[in-house]
């Protein structure tokens, strides 16, 4: 089991809600930024969401904003995604990931710990 571990995932119809939970192990995740990507079939892996270190700071993809939220609870080492109005576009591997710094980066190379993904599917 690696640093992060994601849950939450599943099948859920369009317009229906799902939250995404990571779980950080072992490893505190007060100071650095969050993210969460995902990965469609065939598609490259892409960025979905970020918060900063102290969570004061938040930036989000265009294709997901206004639809989904992301959150962090340092006390508890957890990151959370709180999807909503969710489309079958969406389908894809979610995936956290913890920052190298403390503001948020778009760019999966400026993060160093990744979980393993959790699968979202979205039926129309």
């Amino acid at each position: 089991q690696g640093p992060l571990v994601e849950s939450g995932g599943g099948l859920v119809q369009a317009g229906g809600s799902l939250r995404l939970s990571c779980a950080a192990s072992g490893r505190a995740i007060t100071t650095n930024s969050m993210g969460w990507f995902r990965q469609a079939p065939g598609k490259e892996r892409e960025f979905v969401a970020a918060m900063s270190g102290r969570g004061g700071t938040t930036g989000y993809a265009d294709s997901v904003k206004g639809r989904f939220t992301i959150s962090r609870d340092n006390a508890k080492n957890m990151a959370y995604l709180h999807m909503n109005s969710l489309k079958p576009e969406d389908t894809a591997v979610y995936y956290c990931a913890i920052g190298r710094y403390t503001w948020i980066q778009r760019s999966s190379t400026e993060y160093a710990y990744w979980g393993q993904g959790t699968q979202v599917t979205v039926s129309s």
